[in-house]
């Protein structure tokens, strides 16, 4: 069972989604709130899987708590819910460290495939602005410029695949058969490699990057098949 956590500032939102969810197989709502002071509260006291936050919150900014989410080291994806445009606050969204943004106007049904998409390790973002995301991935000089995962040993490399495949060290340790303490090591190596500051942005490179030759796999296939 996944358990959920709604952290939302209106209270029949939070009713609807908690109801929907409940309904769907897999799912339980853990707890809910409304703030982000209310929020870390019920990621102490309920440790849910999960986590479904608004970009706007009654005194507070809802990708605040997404950064200090996944600054904390919690493994807890989050999908941003929100009524604003996606062109301009999704980028936001996925930069600060959750792992999908889909618009508040969208059917009940959306939000419960993005959901799943995300338990799955995937990020779910419209397709247009996945297009978007990657070309800037691709063209963007500061991305040009940096180093690239060609720097990385191929246990280098399989870690990072890993992490943007939405594993946590201690998964990956697992899967690996090697100690936390020596994922933590290579997660630190990859840091420097890429020059990246924090494990928000390491996430961050990891999953664009997974994505990206996930597109690729995909386009390549495609031309196979009407080849």
């Amino acid at each position: 069972m996944t358990r959920i956590l709604i952290v939302d500032d209106h209270p029949i939102f939070r009713m609807g989604m908690t109801e929907l969810l409940n309904q769907e197989e897999g799912f339980s709502v853990c707890a809910v709130a409304e703030d982000i002071h209310s929020a870390r509260k019920a990621l102490i006291e309920t440790e849910p899987d999960m986590a479904v936050v608004d970009i706007s919150l009654a005194a507070d900014n809802g990708l605040d708590l997404v950064k200090e989410i996944v600054k904390g080291g919690r493994n807890i994806p989050v999908l941003v819910l929100s009524m604003h445009d996606e062109s301009v606050w999704a980028e936001r969204a996925i930069r600060a460290g959750a792992r999908g943004y889909i618009m508040k106007k969208e059917a009940s049904e959306s939000i419960v495939i993005a959901i799943r998409n995300i338990l799955k390790g995937k990020t779910h973002i419209s397709e247009s602005m996945m297009a978007h995301l990657l070309d800037k991935f691709q063209i963007n000089p500061e991305f040009q410029n940096a180093p690239t995962e060609n720097a990385l040993t191929d246990r280098e490399l399989d870690v990072y695949r890993q992490i943007g495949a939405g594993l946590s060290t201690r998964e990956i340790a697992v899967k690996m058969g090697l100690s936390v303490k020596t994922i933590g090591t290579y997660r630190d190596r990859i840091k420097q490699k890429l020059c990246l500051k924090s494990a928000a942005e390491l996430t961050r490179c990891a999953v664009l990057w997974a994505e990206k030759e996930s597109f690729g796999k995909e386009k390549s296939r495609n031309e196979d098949e009407l080849t």
